[in-house]
């Protein structure tokens, strides 16, 4: 009676393995997407941003997240002294540093 409203395919049970296997490509396809779009990049930056971070020595001259620009008087294992202006330090986390500029950016200021 309700045969009309079910496809040939559907009611023999063939059309089930068909559209297991494009569920399956599709899914490894959204998680391809997912490492080389977002996980893989940022893992690299992570990692870049971990070895500027390591490598800061005094006399460094960085600028830090919100801007600011100094050169480095002092380094620890989680903040360092960062002179701004002259006589005037402050302290801030390493974790805050942006980039190292070059020798003499400062002065050119």
């Amino acid at each position: 009676m309700l045969d009309f409203l079910i496809a040939p395919a559907h009611a023999e049970g063939g059309g089930a393995a068909g559209g297991g296997i494009a569920q399956i490509v599709m899914l490894v396809g959204f998680v391809l997407i997912f490492y080389f779009l977002l996980w893989r990049p940022q893992a690299k930056r992570a990692k870049q941003h971990k070895q500027l971070i390591g490598g800061l020595a005094k006399g460094d001259e960085i600028v830090i997240g919100g801007g600011l620009v100094g050169r480095v008087t002092k380094v620890s294992d989680e903040f360092i002294s960062l002179e701004v202006a002259d006589g005037t330090e402050v302290n801030v986390q390493k974790n805050a540093v942006a980039a190292v500029l070059p020798k003499g950016t400062i002065k050119s200021i």
